[in-house]
């Protein structure tokens, strides 16, 4: 609930310098409709389920662990996320333990929701239904907590529609919870009463965590079509891994004669077979030993058909899982083989011989496929093996195969990195190559920690993220070629640019190679990286680096706050600041930092050396803070308490009134007519949990997302575009990197006033502010006649061989125009880079700019703007004539 304003004020004179800055009174945000999309880097995670409708062809879905679910679209080979609907107050839905296609009602889906068992997810799990396969979904909640991102999680399915009564489906449930079953296409469920057996197996009981420390339950559940009422149950328990009913759940037994020592992680029924396979640990990271078995059901005879079997400890050092049976072919994987690879195998006699992807004597190896990266080509991870061994590897972490039962040349896997796949499967059969591919496009699962989107450079976007370190993207819609390297950071926790000069950069992660340092250094925007000496045991937090690129202050996970006095030198303690504080540099004053720790705001005048907490008070106790580009002092903190605004370097705040909660906050290029930059929030506003832009700091607010496009417990990261009016980037946990972009043609109108009582503001946010921007307006061919107009250009600001500018058109005639023309040549060798709000080209010295779709309408007297970076030879800039027609 949001304060009152006698309350705030209330509040504020007992804070002492809190104080309100706004009174407007409290309205529903308005919406504003955006398109988004994702930054691609297809893949980085955990795929661990695959699912084929059995009776519609090309309809497949895949599980992730943290990144919801997606469905196959044939026609463009790619998945569509089905789980973007998922919010704040229910992220945990995006963890799907268990997916099922029905095989009747092909419209219909299901998936087991939920992401941690333990206190981590404050949620229970839900059964999740759809009749239009995943386009729209609804919820039932479940009594208990579901942990698609638990040990456990690649065992299944755990869900199955009965093919002989699709109204029948079943769950099987973690955590002792048993087995479930919904008898109306899951609107409610039941727990199966007379199931005999909840699961015992326990990773780790004594896990303070609380991770490992938890019954996996029941594992799968599989109907014989052939026999009416026949369902099959795996279970989590060394002992008493397999049961089945033939009467549709009237009664259960457990099944005789079956393996022991080990539980079965997936079970499939093919031709009167059932086939398990099996492993000692529950995986997905673990496992020491398995087998696979087939059980014929008409006699009741088990027979172990393991390529490997478990009695074969000199190689047999893993368990199995993926498992896929198509008629009398069947293919499986050793899951838990990490070294020299994970194992593939395939079987078109019914288990009796196989034939596997590889084969192996150390240190020779064969393969007997080809896997081409070229599309995800950072699948390497940059890095070098030695035979058996080899780049990239077939993966990981393999507990989700399936075969095309429509297409038996068409296969795909999942691994703890992407989705991989072959169209000629069967070649292995004959003794040819499998040619293997990611089939991985759309599907995004990735956890964010920290985006940047420098004023100027040959990329917009760079990433900090756990498992893959992070991205340079000189193409939002391309995959980057590689993740960053030397030093490679398994989870790069923060970056940094240089605000005077963005081609200096900075990041600092966690690594686990070794001879690779936890800080890197970059000097050609992030093109290349050198890693630096750093303190003993320093690793993640947050880094900043200064306007000029000469100081850098760390704030490390493990070892306190340090700072450097040079780019590249030496670290000392710095002092006042608390270990694990947030810090971050002022965006024009070098000597100037500033660190958050525990609801109290920190300054350094002194490059970093040391700190003293403000005056400041009432701030939130988690909250998240940035510097504004261009103005010194000018400072934003978003927390659970609302949002929050300093002018003077943090000495006080002003408390935004129209803000309940925030989560982060993010700046982008100022709207077209405003003179400070765009505010990108996620958080509440009247009561409505979203993503928010603001044009006029803080004053108002739109809604830029829908309850479509939530994205979980997004804005860990966030960041608008300084170079695109209007486009934001959203961190995701899970969903990878969101881009937005407005659909609304920009606001024009007189600027809006800056709330700086400090440096003037920069219109474009830029490396350095130009000492005198010049004006120059151009001569209309017409100028005062009924249709004319003039044109305006301004250097906003310069440094060594850049600079940005700005380009106003104005109507000057009397009637109003629907476009306009700009022709100049420059005089100087200038050249123009990256531009916003025109379409612009340039021959030789001669430019020539029109308008684009939403700044072409001009009434008289009315403005727009539009603006670009370039390069000049360092010496001389001259501003140009510029001729405007009207169109």
């Amino acid at each position: 609930m949001r304060k009152t304003l006698a309350g705030a004020i209330a509040a504020a004179l007992t804070a002492g310098t809190l104080a309100v800055l706004s009174t407007q009174v409290a309205s529903a945000a308005p919406s504003e409709p955006y398109n988004f999309r994702n930054a691609r880097i297809d893949g980085g995670g955990f795929v661990s389920g695959i699912i084929f409708n059995p009776t519609e062809q090309n309809l497949i879905y895949a599980r992730t662990d943290i990144g919801g679910a997606y469905r196959w679209n044939q026609s463009t080979s790619s998945w569509t996320p089905l789980m973007d609907w998922v919010g704040w107050n229910n992220w945990g839905w995006n963890g799907v333990l268990s997916m099922a296609t029905d095989p009747v009602q092909t419209n219909r889906v299901y998936a087991a929701t939920g992401m941690y068992l333990n206190s981590w997810d404050p949620n229970n799990g839900a059964i999740q239904r759809s009749t239009d396969k995943g386009a729209t979904w609804t919820s039932t909640t479940l009594p208990f907590k579901v942990g698609g991102n638990f040990p456990g999680r690649g065992m299944g399915e755990r869900l199955a529609v009965d093919p002989n009564n699709n109204a029948n489906v079943y769950f099987g449930a973690e955590d002792g919870n048993g087995l479930w079953r919904s008898t109306n296409f899951g609107q409610t469920w039941a727990k199966v009463t007379n199931f005999p057996n909840v699961g015992n197996y326990v990773q780790d009981p004594a896990d303070a965590n609380g991770y490992l420390s938890h019954n996996q339950g029941v594992v799968w559940v599989s109907f014989d079509k052939a026999v009416s009422g026949a369902i099959y149950v795996g279970v989590a328990d060394l002992q008493n891994t397999v049961y089945r009913s033939l009467n549709n759940g009237t009664s259960w037994e457990r099944i005789a004669g079956q393996p022991t020592g080990f539980m079965a992680h997936q079970g499939q029924i093919s031709n009167g077979v059932l086939y398990i396979t099996t492993s000692d640990k529950g995986g997905p990271y673990d496992g020491g030993h398995g087998d696979v078995w087939k059980y014929q059901i008409s006699t009741g005879a088990w027979t172990q058909i393991s390529p490997v079997p478990s009695s074969d400890t000199n190689n047999n050092y893993f368990g199995y899982a993926g498992l896929s049976v198509v008629g009398n072919t069947i293919m499986v994987t050793g899951y838990s083989s990490w070294y020299p690879d994970t194992f593939i195998w395939r079987s078109t006699d019914g288990g009796t011989t196989w034939r596997s992807f590889y084969d192996y004597a150390w240190p020779n190896r064969t393969n007997k496929y080809t896997l081409n990266i070229s599309s995800v080509p950072w699948l390497t991870f940059a890095d070098q093996k030695s035979l058996p061994e080899q780049t990239p590897k077939l993966g990981w972490m393999t507990e989700a195969l399936e075969i095309d039962p429509f297409n038996p040349n068409r296969m795909m896997f999942g691994t703890g990195a992407t989705l991989f796949g072959t169209t000629n499967l069967t070649a292995l059969d004959t003794g040819g190559t499998v040619t293997l591919s990611p089939m991985v496009k759309g599907l995004e699962e990735t956890a964010i920690l920290d985006l940047v989107s420098p004023p100027s450079g040959g990329a917009n976007l760079f990433s900090g993220m756990l498992d893959l370190g992070g991205f340079r993207h000189t193409n939002l819609d391309a995959v980057p070629p590689l993740m960053y390297n030397q030093p490679y950071h398994g989870a790069v926790t923060s970056i940094d640019y240089a605000e005077a000069n963005p081609m200096w950069m900075v990041r600092v992660g966690r690594t686990d190679r070794t001879g690779a340092t936890t800080l890197g250094l970059s000097t050609d925007g992030g093109a290349n990286w050198f890693q630096a000496n750093v303190p003993a045991a320093a690793a993640g937090g947050t880094v900043a680096l200064s306007p000029n690129n000469q100081r850098i202050v760390w704030s490390t996970e493990s070892t306190g706050v340090w700072f450097a006095t040079s780019f590249g030198g030496s670290f000392a303690q710095a002092s006042g600041l608390p270990a694990t504080a947030k810090v971050e540099s002022d965006r024009v004053n070098s000597n100037k930092f500033y660190g958050y720790y525990n609801g109290t705001f920190y300054v350094s005048t002194n490059g970093g050396q040391s700190f003293t907490a403000t005056a400041a008070s009432g701030l939130p106790t988690d909250g998240r803070f940035k510097p504004m580009l261009g103005i010194e002092g000018d400072i934003w903190v978003s927390g659970s308490t609302g949002l929050y605004h300093s002018t003077n370097s943090g000495t006080s705040f002003t408390k935004i009134s129209t803000v309940t909660s925030g989560r982060n906050i993010g700046f982008g290029r100022a709207a077209p007519n405003s003179n400070y930059m765009a505010l990108y929030m996620t958080g509440v506003i009247d009561g409505v949990d979203g993503l928010y832009r603001s044009n006029n700091a803080g004053g108002s607010w739109v809604r830029i997302n829908d309850n479509q496009h939530q994205y979980g417990n997004a804005g860990e990261a966030l960041t608008g575009d300084p170079r695109v009016y209007g486009r934001v980037y959203l961190g995701t946990n899970g969903r990878g990197i969101i881009v937005g972009d407005s659909t609304t043609t920009p606001p024009t109108g007189s600027p809006s006033p800056s709330p700086s009582n400090s440096a003037s503001p920069s219109p474009s946010p830029s490396p350095s502010v130009s000492p005198s921007p010049s004006p120059s307006p151009s001569v209309s061919p017409s100028p005062g006649g009924p249709r004319s107009c003039s044109a305006t250009y301004t250097i906003l600001n310069q440094w060594p061989g850049g600079y940005g500018a700005e380009v106003r058109v104005t109507n000057t005639g009397t009637t109003a125009i629907t476009g306009w023309r700009l022709n100049w040549t420059f005089g100087a060798g200038q050249v123009i880079g990256e531009r916003w709000s025109a379409t612009v080209t340039q021959t030789g010295s001669a430019v020539v700019a029109t308008n684009v779709s939403y700044n072409g309408n001009l009434a008289p007297n009315a403005s727009t703007a539009w603006g670009f970076n370039g390069s000049w030879n360092g010496t001389s800039n001259p501003i140009p004539a510029i001729t405007c027609t009207p169109l």
